[in-house]
């Protein structure tokens, strides 16, 4: 907002644009104020061009491989003192990560050889009744055991996890399962003109037997977002009413949320 203002107050001037913009006009002259004078910015933004500086220090000096808990500790033996979380949030904002351990689990994977549906959706996730849009995605939760993989589907009028499936694999399998669920659970007509919307990974192909051509049939249209789209996952966070993760370690607790289903023998 102060960058716009920057930008056309030579051609409309400070005050209309902030008339036309609905903020107070002394806010941009404080801003104004601060940037031509540093010594004006609070004492926490000083504070904070000074931290960086020794984090950003820190961060080189370790083969850049340090994460917050590491250059937090280092700091404390410094004698810098300064909150874990602050030192978070500077990292955050100066985009620097320390080396994570471990194997990076990638869930969507695009599928070149097959053809993709088009993106009927478009970025609505909004229903008028139930059976007109269902999203489907899976994720994956870390257990003592290694990772179990659960997917999905969601009816976005009814913000209700119709479907659900655990695997320890991320076979086409488990994803059409948890579809071949909803489907018996909701049973959905041709008149609904149903819609199943999901990112376009290679896992939700029905390409597999007779059985999932009947199940495409049964389903008005297929609609997919581009490869790895956020909005599929944040809208399906948002209906289940928190992350796709805790349900799955809810339901591992029994503790008996939305879910409906059962999960098959390698997900136990």
């Amino acid at each position: 907002m102060k960058a716009f203002i920057d930008k056309h107050r030579d051609v409309h001037g400070v005050e209309p644009i902030c008339r036309v913009m609905q903020i107070a006009p002394s806010t941009y002259w404080l801003h104004a104020a601060r940037r031509a004078q540093p010594a004006l910015r609070p004492a926490r933004a000083q504070r904070d061009d000074t931290l960086i500086e020794h984090i950003e220090r820190m961060w080189r000096d370790n083969m850049q491989v340090y994460g917050a808990r590491k250059v937090w500790r280092q700091l404390q033996r410094e004698g810098i003192t300064v909150a874990r979380c602050t030192v978070e949030r500077l990292m955050r904002r100066q985009d620097l990560r320390g080396v994570v351990r471990g194997k990076v689990v990638r869930t969507t994977v695009a599928d070149t050889t097959g053809s993709l549906p088009s993106d009927k959706v478009k970025r609505q996730f909004r229903a008028e009744r139930p059976n007109q849009l269902w999203l489907s995605d899976f994720t994956y939760v870390a257990t003592w055991q290694g990772f179990v993989y659960v997917a999905f589907v969601i009816d976005v009028f009814a913000r209700r996890i119709v479907g659900w499936r655990a695997s320890s694999s991320m076979r086409t399998d488990f994803v059409l399962d948890a579809l071949e669920q909803a489907l018996y659970e909701r049973r959905p007509t041709e008149e609904d003109r149903l819609v199943h919307h999901s990112d376009r990974g290679s896992q939700g192909a029905f390409n597999r037997s007779s059985q999932h051509r009947v199940v495409r049939q049964i389903l008005g249209s297929r609609s997919a977002s581009r490869l790895g789209s956020s909005s599929p996952k944040f809208c399906a966070a948002c209906c289940s009413g928190c992350s796709p993760q805790s349900e799955a370690l809810a339901r591992s607790t029994e503790t008996g949320l939305c879910l409906s289903g059962s999960t098959d023998e390698a997900g136990r």
